[in-house]
């Protein structure tokens, strides 16, 4: 059976993100809009939109033309979501990159992208200008100053007035986040205007007052914006909603803890990790935090174990929702989480979800565990430059293939039970074990490879490297050794924490790794 939302479904406008996303600034042209936390800084909604107009309008100038790919390499500040929405006015397209990400992983994304024009803060500047290098970037922009690049700030000078161009919606991209889907190394996913104002409409349409933001929320700003789930709660639904947003460019628990009680926020998107902290952290009794209404949970599975003692301990709402890249991300929004602990909520409007049994491919019915699948506006166009990663991913008939097991009860609330897919959840942040692999690979003493995911209660998952010595390698390749050579080549959050060396990988005979079968080993003492 498919099931549907039960909030009615909305009207999504035919216009570009920034025009509804910012159709209420000048109503409230005063109001902060988004605020730097460690400085204070602060650009109210009038200001933000003029400053997206001027940065469109510097952008232009130099050089960035309709359909182009400017890439941001940051850490969440105001000025990344003025970049952003500066780039989509112009109907050029944003790639969104991790600030953790290696030289090697930076020049790989910015080449298959195709991206000319990069954006960065200073402290990573030697990064991207190693990477900007081997890619054909036309120009560095970075926030801030730093010698042999144009500082942001210059782009205001331009004037206010962008080039006028015509932008078709449901055509035109408006962000390539990157994204390992259900299996394989990391694609870029092809996300349009419609797609993302489809997504925020989608969200307001979920009538729970409760378990959405609104004007008079002061939001949390901690989730990284290059991630969808960041960049659409956040650098997005919040401003739709005319709430205010405290930008935080890293998680440290006593600053976050501080910024709480400073700013007095009241609503937060989080991950489970966090979440963790907020519940048995001693330092959390240091600061009050009273002011927090509504915490919301993403990226990975809560459990309702967790979510209860933050809920108690805080004394605010805890609940949680589903999505994933490919889906902009939003397809999935708690509405009870009191009263089904655990769940991520029903679909939201003008969504459909199918569970579809893994071996017949026949639907299933509630209080039955399968595959799920998401039909709705918010649902990519495809993957970059990869039709075969497209066809195995989004159907004939719309249906995209999330990978994960669900089980939906007899009001339609949805609960995920597992995965199929292969990505590892370390902190919320995706780890492709292909990637991994690849990486292991390299290393003259290794014969073969495969990489897991294993439960840990602070990170949700941990990767585990099972790795085939070559014969004569002996002692001189060791757990240790091989782990520091993995974290020289990929972003901490990647670092392989584990390693168990073994005779031979277990493989399907078409040479499919058996990995639920490396999973279920027993753990090797400490």
């Amino acid at each position: 059976m498919i099931f549907r939302s039960p909030f009615p479904d909305v009207a999504i406008p035919d216009v570009t993100l920034t025009e509804y996303v910012l159709r209420g600034a000048a109503g409230r042209a005063e109001k902060p809009a988004i605020v730097d936390g460690p400085s204070g800084r602060s650009y109210s909604y009038g200001q933000l939109a003029g400053a997206i107009r001027r940065a469109a309008a510097g952008l232009a100038a130099h050089g960035l033309r309709q359909g182009e790919v400017c890439a941001i390499y940051s850490p969440n500040l105001p000025e990344y979501a003025i970049a952003f929405h500066a780039v989509a006015t112009l109907g050029a397209v944003s790639t969104t990159i991790n600030p953790l990400y290696t030289v090697d992983e930076l020049r790989k994304q910015l080449a298959d992208a195709q991206a000319k024009y990069l954006i960065t803060v200073p402290p990573l500047l030697d990064k991207a200008r190693a990477a900007a290098q081997a890619t054909g970037i036309r120009e560095l922009f970075v926030f801030g100053e730093a010698e042999g690049s144009t500082p942001f700030a210059a782009l205001l000078q331009q004037g206010d007035t962008p080039p006028a161009v015509t932008i078709q919606p449901s055509r035109d991209l408006v962000v390539l986040p990157y994204s390992s889907g259900t299996t394989g190394l990391s694609k870029g996913v092809m996300l349009t205007h419609r797609n993302l104002v489809a997504n925020v409409a989608q969200c307001e349409g979920v009538l729970n007052k409760d378990m959405m933001c609104n004007s008079d929320d002061v939001m949390l700003g901690l989730l990284p914006f290059y991630h969808i789930y960041g960049m659409l709660v956040i650098m997005n639904l919040a401003f739709s909603r005319g709430a205010t947003v405290v930008t935080m460019p890293r998680f440290e628990l006593e600053q976050f803890l501080q910024l709480i009680e400073k700013y007095q926020l009241t609503y937060m998107h989080l991950v489970p990790p966090i979440v963790l902290a907020l519940a048995k952290h001693p330092l959390v009794d240091k600061y009050n935090l009273s002011s927090v209404r509504t915490i919301i949970s993403g990226a990975a599975p809560l459990s309702t174990e967790l979510a209860q003692a933050c809920a108690a301990r805080l004394g605010c709402t805890v609940g949680q929702g589903y999505g994933l890249t490919e889906t902009s991300p939003v397809t999935h929004f708690t509405t009870d989480p009191a009263g089904r602990p655990g769940a991520v909520g029903p679909v939201v409007p003008n969504t459909e979800a199918l569970l579809v049994d893994t071996l017949t491919q026949q639907p299933l019915g509630p209080n039955q565990d399968g595959e799920l699948w998401i039909r709705g506006p918010q649902v990519m166009q495809g993957y970059l430059h990869n039709p075969a990663a497209t066809a195995i991913t989004l159907d004939a008939e719309g249906w995209l293939h999330t990978g994960d097991i669900a089980r939906a009860d007899d009001e339609g609330h949805f609960t995920i039970v597992d995965r199929l897919k292969e990505l590892i959840k370390y902190k919320g942040y995706q780890v492709a074990p292909a990637e991994l692999e690849a990486v292991i690979l390299t290393n003259p003493l290794v014969a073969d490879c495969a990489v897991v995911g294993l439960r840990d209660e602070e990170a949700g998952e941990i990767p585990k490297a099972f790795v085939v010595r070559r014969p004569g390698a002996g002692d001189a390749l060791d757990a240790e050794t091989l782990m520091a050579y993995v974290a020289e080549r990929v972003a901490p959050y990647k670092k392989v924490r584990e390693v168990e060396f073994i005779e031979q990988i277990p493989k399907t005979a078409s040479g499919k790794i058996l990995r639920r079968e490396l999973a279920a080993r027993p753990q090797m003492p400490a």
